[in-house]
């Protein structure tokens, strides 16, 4: 396993969506510095109703991290997303509109041009196993992220509100341990395969 980089979220500066419609904080584009992104990581904040920015050619995986729910209008289907509903796929060309119930909310965006793309919700209780190349771990709260593998990596501090991005880590047992328990565990798997 190595370690890629840690990012705060607090610390990366809001950008606006590029239809003027929301905020988002980029933790992670790979490759990095380049443009086109062959993947990109993001939390979204959303404030308003309004639509969401497309992008055709990408596929798109999004989580709520906070909030008490968001309404998305995907090509005319509604989903009803609350704290602890599965991430929701949708193509990045889908004409898509966004209600925030009772106040703002946050999200958490993998996006993949290419490639293979996974997010999932972390669960306390198990390690995470994926034939992913590149992995890590967006928490809302302080954990701490061990491996199972014997000898393979010392266990590795998770601020709140942070992105760990590993890469080497095909195959590779991660076990994240918040620092308290929560009926529902606000935190993340992700996880990225560039094309063979």
């Amino acid at each position: 396993m190595k370690i890629v980089t840690l990012i705060h979220a607090d610390e990366v500066t809001p950008q606006r969506w590029r239809n003027g419609g929301g905020w988002t904080r980029e933790l992670l584009t790979w490759p990095a510095d380049t443009d086109p992104w062959q993947l990109r990581i993001s939390l979204a904040t959303i404030n308003a109703p309004g639509p969401f920015s497309t992008f055709p050619g990408v596929k798109r995986v999004l989580a709520l991290v906070s909030g008490a729910g968001l309404l998305l209008t995907v090509d005319g289907h509604q989903h009803r997303l609350v704290p602890d509903s599965a991430p929701l796929h949708f193509d990045g060309s889908a004409v898509v509109h966004a209600v925030p119930l009772a106040g703002a909310s946050i999200d958490l965006n993998l996006m993949t041009a290419s490639g293979h793309g996974e997010l999932l919700r972390a669960a306390s209780a198990s390690a995470w196993l994926s034939a992913s190349t590149q992995r890590g771990l967006y928490s809302s709260v302080a954990g701490t992220l061990h491996t199972a593998a014997g000898g393979a990596g010392a266990p590795v501090a998770v601020p709140a509100n942070s992105l760990i991005w590993l890469s080497q880590a095909a195959n590779l047992p991660l076990h994240f341990v918040p620092e308290a328990a929560a009926p529902t565990l606000p935190a993340w798997w992700l996880g990225y395969s560039a094309p063979v």
